[in-house]
């Protein structure tokens, strides 16, 4: 979990049984070519192939593009049964396979080496151009004269000692050359690197200088991640520690509560106001309501103040249940442009400190909002919870009017259809008890339109709108 200024801002959830697998790097089979969309599926050894595009191999607008700038035809740049060494980029999520990309890449903690890479790109968060040139510069220099790999500078790298931007450039040249042997040595279908476990990689990937502290409650991954601060991030060593007191450490910072509210669908905003978040296949919509919330001058006022509320929410909100892909915001309608544009600066200002990369469009005039937010692993929802089975996920179920009708229906089509003599319904409890106490003058009505007996019978397994008609 991540903690700033006391409020919850992200969980991170990792199961042993079923590790996340964004940043490993497999030694793959292409098993199929997708002309049509300039793509592959690529056999890593998992239960679904993963997704290639061609766009992802890294190769093609610097050669073979007859200078178009467009990538060559898939079929050039690879076949069927072809070996190709590929990282994920995203888990499998639902029915997709992993996103794959040719495009290697290995983190350090400082650094990102790019194999077959040129120069040396810094991080866009790092704002002051004298620490990006002094950064740049502090890379080239240590760069080894005869390589020819690339580097990225991380946020993390800001105000760094060029001694340690020098270690992690050795360790990531011993790395590579051990990724390059195992690569060698392995048949397709088989891991070449592993990414570091989940609490490795939130040191490597969430810690700053501004991190006040760094508490473990299980002692095996306290002395690994001492290990780790010890060799990798030195300043960060003597601020990690070894929680064991009480309250539990969920407890403390109101995990479970927090787990548990991220799961619901409407969330409540201070000011009496609430949203109402949606997630579907295609997208994820929230609307924003005032709810409860009055204000105390005019409605256009208490509308601004409600989507000031809202915009702060939301960002919180994309970060907690890590929600992915195409967003649909609808802020409440507003009249004032001064205020549209003051709640899109607040929407923008909290999305600033999200790690995922975000694409936020404007207020259109119906006072929605459109943006991506990169998705690289399945949603808070999708983690901890299936589809209920009662419902199949839809989130409703008929009622049990509903369900003593379609039961009339289908009597009367088994009848029209089928020889019988009597007929036996098998129903829910409830559906069984609406019929005998609500529809028990249409249930004989029906009896003597078909001429047959008509016997109903509960079952405890049913589901609301489950039944069946049995004839004998």
């Amino acid at each position: 979990m991540h903690v700033e200024g006391g409020v919850l801002r992200e969980i991170y959830v990792e199961r042993l049984q079923r590790r996340g697998i964004v940043g490993n790097i497999y030694k793959g089979r292409v098993s199929r070519l997708l002309p049509g969309i300039q793509a592959a599926f690529v056999d890593i050894g998992m239960s679904r192939a993963g997704f290639l595009h061609a766009a992802d191999l890294g190769v093609g607008r610097t050669n073979n593009d007859n200078g178009t700038g467009k990538d060559p035809p898939i079929s050039q740049m690879l076949h069927q049964g072809q070996n190709v060494l590929v990282k994920v980029v995203k888990d499998p999520i639902g029915t997709k396979g992993a996103r794959l990309t040719g495009q290697i890449s290995v983190p350090s903690r400082y650094l990102v080496l790019l194999p077959g890479g040129e120069g040396v790109g810094v991080s866009a968060r790092i704002a002051s151009p004298d620490e990006r040139d002094r950064l740049r510069q502090a890379v080239e220099q240590v760069m080894p004269e005869d390589g020819d790999d690339g580097y990225i500078v991380r946020t993390a790298a800001e105000n760094s000692a060029n001694g340690a931007l020098e270690s992690d450039i050795q360790y990531l040249a011993k790395l590579w050359t051990s990724i390059q042997k195992q690569a060698g040595s392995k048949t397709p279908g088989h891991l070449v690197y592993e990414d570091l476990s989940l609490p490795l990689r939130a040191l490597r990937d969430l810690a700053s200088p501004s991190t006040s502290k760094v508490r473990i409650d299980d002692q095996e991954v306290y002395e690994k991640a001492l290990e780790f601060a010890a060799r990798f991030i030195p300043e960060l060593e003597g601020r990690i520690e070894r929680y064991s007191d009480q309250p539990a450490l969920f407890e403390l910072y109101g995990v479970e509560d927090e787990i548990q509210r991220a799961l619901e669908r409407k969330v409540p905003l201070k000011s009496g106001g609430y949203l109402v978040i949606d997630q579907t296949e295609a997208m994820t919509t929230i609307d924003v309501n005032t709810g409860g919330f009055v204000g105390r001058s005019n409605l256009e006022e208490t509308i601004y103040k409600t989507n000031l509320e809202a915009a702060q929410t939301i960002a919180r909100q994309l970060r907690l249940r890590n929600l992915g892909g195409i967003i649909i915001i609808d802020f409440i309608d507003m009249l004032d442009d001064a205020h549209k544009a003051q709640v899109m600066r607040t929407l923008d200002k909290a999305l600033e400190k999200d790690h995922a990369k975000i694409n936020l469009g404007p207020l259109s005039d119906f006072g929605l909002v459109e943006m991506t937010r990169k998705r690289t692993r399945e949603s808070l929802e999708h983690i901890l919870c299936e589809p209920c089975s009662i419902c199949d996920g839809r989130g409703f179920l008929k009622t049990t009017e509903t369900v003593c009708y379609e039961i009339f229906h289908e009597v009367n089509r088994a009848v029209r259809q089928f020889d019988a003599e009597r007929l036996l319904i098998l129903a829910a409890p409830q559906v069984v008890q609406h019929i005998l106490e609500e529809e028990s003058a249409g249930i004989a009505e029906l009896e003597e339109h078909i001429g047959k007996t008509i016997e109903l019978r509960s079952e405890d397994q049913y589901g609301q709108d489950q039944f069946d008609v049995v004839l004998f």
